[in-house]
């Protein structure tokens, strides 16, 4: 095994992440067979490489290293690893999250059952996303003349063993001429009844999401959560869930949401799948909204 490091330095101001996040940081990068480690550094002896917080620069160096893919811990912040994301992505690099391994995933337990999931959702995102295609192509003409501006939202997850991804939605907000972003009727509309989130069938498809699955984590999310949380970060998010059918109110304990996806994943079956996939159709069209 090789490995490498470049100069690091560690920057940690307890109770305040966004100053943190926004000060520049000397990293702690390993090579290790063909895949580079990114972390904050743990003593402030190394000097400080500028390139790594410039996402141009940080692209062009990704593009022509040899890595085949990057893992950055968590404990980088939101802004840096929306940073180091967005800069594989335009390096054409997979990125993932560091995190500690589990034997709680459904896949590792009942292999079989696990693949006829996969099957059962690439099947239905396929029927639904022929079913619905009327409706999605009413949707991009009624964007397009509401606001000016791209028809979808791309926005990072956290998908399958920390492997972050795009979400797609349709786009909701517009920017007014003072810079504010506004919610128009059309936005809202596409809110209450979650139509917003009619192309994450696309993401079905391309394997980064389940129909049924634990909450798609977001980089805010994944960067404060606890050292056992991330454990849960391993699971595939999917479009619906238990976390969807619950009351609104409780989305804002990360803990309560982390348990109940943890307890969703221990208790995993095809038939539980089958049973939250109703009970989520009942919300939506009961006019409650999603996240």
């Amino acid at each position: 095994m090789k490995s490498s490091s470049s100069p690091t330095l560690q920057i940690s101001y307890p109770g305040d992440r966004l100053w943190r996040d926004r000060q520049p940081s000397r990293y702690a990068l390993k090579w290790r067979h063909n895949q580079l480690l990114v972390s904050l550094a743990k003593d402030d002896k190394q000097r400080y490489l500028p390139d790594l917080d410039d996402e141009r620069s940080l692209a062009e160096c990704l593009q022509h290293s040899p890595v085949r893919l990057v893992r950055i811990d968590p404990s980088l912040g939101e802004t840096k690893l929306r940073l180091w994301a967005d800069a594989c992505w335009q390096a054409h690099k997979p990125v993932f999250l560091r995190l500690p391994s589990t034997s709680e995933l459904p896949g590792k337990r009942n292999p079989l059952s696990w693949s006829l999931k996969r099957l059962f959702d690439w099947c239905m995102a396929a029927i639904l996303l022929l079913v619905f295609s009327p409706v999605m192509l009413g949707l991009v003409l009624l964007i397009q003349r509401d606001s000016a501006g791209p028809i979808f939202s791309r926005q990072w997850r956290v998908g399958e063993r920390g492997k972050l991804f795009r979400i797609l939605k349709f786009r909701t907000t517009a920017e007014k001429e003072d810079g504010v972003v506004a919610i128009a009727p059309l936005a809202r509309w596409m809110l209450k009844y979650n139509l917003d989130k009619l192309p994450q069938l696309f993401n079905v498809l391309r394997g980064e999401m389940s129909l049924v699955g634990p909450r798609p984590y977001n980089l805010h999310d994944a960067a404060r959560i606890g050292p056992e949380g991330l454990r849960r970060l391993n699971a595939l998010p999917g479009i619906a869930g238990d976390w969807l059918v619950q009351a609104r109110a409780n989305w804002r304990d990360l803990e309560a949401l982390n348990y109940r996806d943890l307890e969703y994943l221990r208790s995993w079956s095809i038939w539980r799948d089958l049973k939250i996939l109703p009970l989520t159709m009942i919300k939506v069209f009961s006019s409650f909204s999603a996240y």
